[in-house]
């Protein structure tokens, strides 16, 4: 009887934090695609693809130059909290901030000495160099901003976190908007270096009021942080292999195609990575460090990766089916009828997040069990299989091929992935995730060709009919597997005898 109660309680913990953080993520979307409704109608393609062009350059010197501090940093925080270590914490807090200025500072420089060389590799002709020099700046505000971010994540204000992010979506709306509508494509690169800055203003306004500022370039104190700069290495060069894995494709569609390419591809790629994807975002907030804290215990180990897979996998599978369904609708309400060449490669792209969701959850398994190397070697064979896999699709079948290219680097990393928790951490995939897996993927994958039909009567009726079956499927698996709906009503019956007592 007590292994069934942990059982349900596991379970609504997941459902709790992927609701909180899933409500943000919402809010989020819901502003972002009222801002890229904007921008593709202002811009178009061509300046869609020149945003995501300066936007991937610039985060790959940004991941390149940080030495992971927004990642490694909370842990080292967190551990600091949870203690109630508060000199120790102050002291951690002010080695956080001392790398992060000497890490922009790096950016900067860094950004500024290689514009000439990113300017020739990422344009098919060499003219945005100042640009990029004009950009470096926000390499080193959002360097900035991530020290702090880490800082208040380590410190568990996760509501001024979902502020913060809100905030910052609508910054963007009302600021750059205005910007594009007056002045056009030259307002791109000031609008990026003015919304790196109030990030930064934003996350400070929080963090400066818990822990007021302290920076020192003192030797003593930059010393006590080398263990955080070793532990971030590994995100560092995952990032660079992440950041430049992306650059390197957007640049070969620019060269060998056009800017308009890239800004199908952006599209496509944002509507299922950030739209679609947003319940992983919310996912990961809290299970990574859930998933640390019982790293040396197998059974509790897997279980808790297998209950991630397993409701991650339930909640997203009936959206991404409405999403297909109402892919060719959305890209015209998101963007606009210039981006329905997109249209095949997103629909491709949505079935590649299913594998997302079972492949995300055991991606974390290294990083919990603090084996970097395995972490960095995983990703960079993933960065290395979607970079040779998308440029030969795109050469074969175009963004369609791209599209397909993506969902088999994602499917062959699975099997990686899997395979390598398999052999190194005795990790076994449940039988109910299987079965969840096989019910969702073979309806998604039903829908998929409904929506593709020429037929009405299939593009509607029958994937209809396949997404209300994916939402029931998930709607009672949940209910049984989470006992939420008895929680609920046990929620209500407390809150009626309270008010009858008094």
């Amino acid at each position: 009887m007590m292994k069934k109660v942990s059982n349900t309680d596991s379970y609504l913990h997941i459902l709790k934090y992927i609701s909180l953080f899933g409500g943000v993520q919402v809010l989020n979307v819901l502003i972002g695609i009222v801002r890229n409704k904007c921008v593709a109608m202002l811009l178009g393609p061509q300046g869609v693809g020149l945003i995501s062009l300066f936007n991937s350059s610039t985060r790959l010197i940004g991941d390149a130059t940080n030495f992971g501090i927004p990642m490694s940093a909370v842990r080292n925080l967190a551990e600091d909290y949870d203690k109630g270590d508060e000199e120790k914490l102050t002291t951690d807090i002010a080695v956080v901030r001392s790398w992060s200025l000497l890490t922009a500072l790096l950016g900067l420089f860094i950004c500024i000495a290689l514009s000439p060389l990113l300017s020739r590799y990422t344009f098919s002709w060499d003219g945005h160099t100042l640009h990029f020099v004009l950009l470096s700046p926000c390499v080193a505000l959002t360097a900035l901003a991530g020290g702090e971010l880490a800082i208040l994540k380590g410190v568990r204000k996760l509501g001024a976190l979902a502020a913060i992010s809100v905030y910052n979506v609508l910054a963007a709306l009302v600021l750059t908007v205005p910007l594009y509508y007056l002045f056009g494509d030259t307002a791109i690169v000031p609008s990026l270096v003015l919304m790196a800055l109030v990030q930064l203003l934003l996350t400070i306004v929080v963090s400066y009021r818990l822990y007021p500022p302290h920076v020192s370039l003192r030797k003593s104190l930059l010393d006590k942080g080398w263990g955080m700069i070793r532990l971030g290495t590994a995100f560092v060069l995952a990032g660079i292999l992440g950041s430049g894995a992306e650059l390197i494709i957007r640049s070969y569609l620019n060269n060998v195609a056009d800017l308009s390419t890239v800004g199908f591809y952006n599209a496509g790629f944002m509507m299922t990575m950030v739209y679609a994807g947003m319940v992983f975002s919310a996912m990961e907030t809290d299970y990574f460090p859930r998933l640390s804290g019982v790293n040396s215990l197998r059974f509790t180990f897997n279980q808790i990766v297998n209950r991630q897979i397993e409701v991650t996998l339930l909640l997203i599978s009936p959206l991404l089916s409405f999403f297909l369904l109402f892919l060719p609708q959305l890209i015209l309400f998101l963007y606009s009828d210039k981006f329905l060449p997109a249209l095949g490669m997103a629909q491709v792209l949505v079935l590649a997040m299913y594998v997302r969701a079972i492949r995300l959850p055991v991606e974390y398994i290294p990083l919990a069990k603090g084996d970097s190397r395995s972490y960095l070697i995983l990703e960079g064979l993933y960065d290395l299989l979607l970079v040779s896999l998308v440029l030969l699709g795109f050469w074969k079948g175009q963004l369609f091929g791209a599209g397909l290219g993506a969902a088999a680097a994602g499917v062959l990393n699975l099997g990686c992935v899997y395979g390598y928790a398999y052999a190194r951490y005795d990790y076994r995939l449940s039988s109910s995730v299987v079965v969840y897996t096989l019910i969702q993927m073979t309806i998604g994958l039903l829908v998929f060709f409904c929506v593709r039909s020429e037929h009405d009567s299939l593009r509607w009726g029958a994937a209809l009919t396949l997404c209300l079956t994916s939402t029931i499927v998930s709607l009672r698996v949940l209910r049984s597997k989470s006992g939420l709906w008895n929680t609920m009503i046990n929620k209500v019956k407390n809150k009626f005898t309270r008010h009858a007592k008094d």
